[in-house]
């Protein structure tokens, strides 16, 4: 799993435009709301919007949003157990 945070890292340094960070920078159990990313509800939309393109992973609602987006390492964890490629 620790290979999926890291490319969740990289990913979120991509999609999210985030000139002054590096993938090497985050913390995967700093939050992800009012941490020092300083995600927005927009943001979220768009890593969402990358989770099911990329990993195949839905997330259809708010409340499993609220439980995942805690971190990158609750995040991770749901995609590992979810994604139907990482499925084993």
């Amino acid at each position: 799993m620790e290979q999926l945070i890291e490319e969740l890292k990289i990913k979120l340094v991509e999609i999210l435009d985030m000139i002054n960070v590096r993938p090497e920078d985050i913390d995967p159990d700093a939050p992800l709301f009012g941490g020092e990313l300083e995600i927005d509800s927009i943001d979220v939309l768009e890593m969402v919007m990358m989770i099911e393109k990329d990993y195949g992973v839905r997330i259809d609602n708010q409340e499993t949003g609220t439980k995942i987006f805690v971190n990158l390492r609750t995040l991770a964890a749901y995609i590992h157990e979810n994604a139907p490629e990482m499925s084993v």
